[in-house]
């Protein structure tokens, strides 16, 4: 028996409406679980057994290197082939209303009438990682609303990046020429996770130092799964290399099914989130026991060094562990 079989009415209905791809209805789903509003576990569980059929692509990179453009071209390549599109944008947030500053992403407003393209912009809400800490939960809405490809942009903070890894299948790191991409290759943590280097706006000068950087490195270490990533160059903003980008996506998604390595980059990202998942529960159910007068109480008790925080921490656990 499925899930959904046990669900009360209207959220039955309303994942079926999901399932159609209703926009409305993957808006409103969008929402409730990026606010964690009352019911989105129960959403979520009942949308999980139609996951797994969307590719997930995460573009990352430094800021300026233009992934938005990159992104924006990319979608109009894969429309072009029929396939339907979802895009999460990571953006910062604001300071003042806590929402994402670029908001819909006006660069992407062409897609506006196109029904096989959604874009949702999302606010990093202060989470490290370049990541929101929802944006997994909205990646499998878009999912199971029945898109081909997810493209995750993120809002490219630098070594903390290398959370795209635990959500995307394929990891496109975008670099470019002019900007000190060529010592960020070195220095940033990014370097390890991608599947596909892309060097944008590739007309500039330097491109050609990036990519020896590039190289440079990749010959120093090898991967566990032999894969070289390829170096892609693009001019983003005249279309110039997507095809190409969008033939190496396929080529190493033909590597990883000759080489049976998909599933077992599932497991390795699911073990990342379980923890992660894990560790957000605990913390929520932990909050939940300690008012905000017992947290200012403790919190002055251990300035005053009348009381140790580990041995509270322990004691804290050992009340939450009791409950569950």
């Amino acid at each position: 028996m499925l899930y959904t079989e046990c669900l009360n009415p209207d959220l039955q209905q309303w994942v079926e409406r999901l399932r159609q791809g209703d926009p409305r209805a993957v808006a409103r789903a969008i929402s409730t679980v990026e606010d964690r509003r009352p019911g989105s576990s129960e959403l979520l569980k009942a949308l999980f057994p139609y996951t797994g059929h969307a590719r997930i692509l995460g573009l990352t990179g430094s800021p300026g290197a233009g992934k938005s453009t990159l992104v924006d071209q990319l979608a109009k390549h894969y429309r072009k082939q029929n396939q339907s599109v979802g895009i999460i944008a990571v953006d910062p947030t604001s300071p003042y209303s806590g929402g994402a500053i670029l908001g819909d992403r006006i660069r992407m407003q062409d897609h506006f009438a196109d029904s096989g393209i959604y874009i949702r912009s999302m606010a990093t809400r202060g989470s490290l990682g370049g990541l929101a800490r929802a944006t997994a939960d909205v990646s499998t809405v878009l999912d199971a609303s029945g898109r081909d490809l997810i493209m995750v942009e993120t809002v490219g903070v630098g070594q903390d990046e290398v959370d795209i890894v635990r959500l995307a299948d394929i990891t496109v790191v975008i670099l470019v020429p002019g900007m000190g991409d060529d010592v960020q290759t070195i220095k940033a943590g990014i370097m390890e996770i991608a599947d596909i280097f892309v060097i944008n706006k590739s007309d500039r000068e330097g491109a050609e130092r990036v990519e020896r950087e590039i190289r440079a490195m990749q010959a120093l270490a090898a991967r566990e799964d032999n894969w070289t990533p390829p170096i892609i160059k693009t001019v983003a903003s005249d279309g110039q290399g997507i095809a190409e980008l969008a033939e190496a996506i396929s080529q190493y998604e033909s590597y990883l099914k000759k080489e049976n390595l998909l599933l077992k980059r599932n497991v390795e990202n699911w073990r990342e989130r379980l923890v992660e998942m894990l560790r957000d529960a605990m913390l929520e159910k932990a909050r939940a026991e300690i008012t905000d007068g017992e947290m200012g109480r403790y919190a002055a008790e251990i300035a005053e060094h009348k009381r140790d925080p580990y041995s509270l921490v322990e004691k804290i656990v050992s009340r939450v562990a009791g409950e569950i």
